[in-house]
């Protein structure tokens, strides 16, 4: 019998796109900004996808930046 490996799903950021299309939206402010309040949205996360519409533009996108290349995911700061 041939052992099968447990495959590891993980939920990619910005809409399942790869890591490196996903580092190239986080580098640029405005898609960064409008990808991440988008994400939050469609997982259900009313308050954060405000919260990143209003601050996106300040520390947000630099934290969202280091974690997209070190964690390979936005930063999530509340799950509400």
């Amino acid at each position: 019998m041939a052992k099968s490996k447990s495959v590891k799903r993980t939920r990619k950021d910005y809409f399942g796109l790869g890591y490196v299309v996903s580092v190239i939206l986080a580098i640029i402010p405005f898609t960064s900004w409008l990808c991440g309040a988008i994400t939050r949205f469609s997982e259900g996360r009313i308050i954060a996808g405000l919260l990143r519409l209003i601050f996106g533009f300040t520390i947000v996108w630099l934290v969202d930046l280091i974690m997209m290349i070190v964690k390979h995911r936005i930063w999530r700061l509340i799950n509400a």
